[in-house]
């Protein structure tokens, strides 16, 4: 079972790579060794669970992963590197930042962990302006509603998946709810719904439930990107009545047209369907 994480993922054209890196990558697409996107994420949290069971644990692997999600569109191949340490790095340094010292001790031991946050300090000073850029963002457990703003609910790619009889459809293989658009459309609609919030709710931080953090995030990468939402584990919360009937993106985009169209019922209504339905399965994260 995938861990109940989504994704929000930047595929760049190979031409958006160093020279060196580009060789590297069109070298990797035809390889036959390289995980397939269908047991891609199984293989990326297969990496993370035996290095966390390790004695001693490993928060952190020794090396940048080789491996990347890739898409091809009329030939032209996008490509979207894990960069594992980076993202373990980045996960860890939240994670110390927020957990108390024993708890911290008793999940890895306090020379590995000063280790690891040295290891990280270092390759920050030394990896220039884009050390910590990062292709994927995860979150676990929901989707924050920042994240279906690049979206179009006509984008949406749903696969229940197939399973045997008697077998729990949540389990079903294949399982999977994904939207994919282009950089510049993803732009155009966090611009919009940027806009809109500023004008009818203001500068608030709080009001624009970060869509500015996500506006800023896909300006980092090139203009002829791809960015990709994709449910990944959480599709496993979820039977097929609720998949088909999750409407998130579509929903959002309502409520932003009512707001800017003066229909604040409309606005608040599919406002509220978004964030009840990701509260609640929030709520499972503590469920005994």
């Amino acid at each position: 079972m995938l861990p109940y994480a989504a994704y929000l993922r930047v595929y760049e054209p190979l031409s958006a790579f160093a020279e060196t890196e580009r060789k590297v990558w069109a070298d990797y697409a035809e390889s036959r060794d390289r995980p397939r996107r269908a047991n891609a994420l199984n293989a990326e949290h297969g990496e993370a669970v035996l290095r966390l069971l390790g004695t001693p644990p490993q928060p952190v692997p020794a090396q940048e992963s080789p491996n990347a999600y890739l898409r091809r569109v009329e030939d032209r191949l996008y490509v979207c590197p894990w960069q594992t340490r980076l993202r373990s790095w980045l996960a860890f340094s939240r994670l110390r930042g927020s957990t108390s010292v024993k708890l911290m001790e008793r999940l890895v031991p306090k020379a590995i962990a000063d280790q690891t946050a040295d290891d990280f300090d270092r390759y920050k000073r030394t990896g220039g302006s884009s050390a910590l850029r990062t292709h994927i963002r995860t979150t676990a457990w929901h989707v924050p509603p920042s994240w279906f703003v690049p979206f179009d609910g006509n984008e949406r790619w749903l696969v229940l998946g197939s399973s045997t009889p008697g077998q729990d459809v949540t389990t079903a293989t294949g399982r999977n709810l994904i939207y994919v658009t282009s950089m510049a459309q993803a732009r155009r609609r966090s611009a919009r719904a940027l806009q809109v919030l500023r004008r009818h709710l203001g500068d608030d931080v709080s009001a624009n439930f970060d869509v500015e953090d996500v506006a800023r995030w896909l300006e980092e990468f090139h203009p002829h990107s791809l960015v990709e939402l994709d449910y990944g584990g959480l599709v496993h919360l979820m039977d097929d009545d609720a998949l088909q009937a999750d409407q998130s993106v579509a929903e959002l985009s309502a409520a932003l047209t009512g707001l800017d169209t003066g229909q604040e019922e409309l606005a608040f209504a599919m406002y509220q369907r978004v964030i009840l339905r990701w509260k609640s399965m929030q709520l499972l994260e503590s469920a005994n």
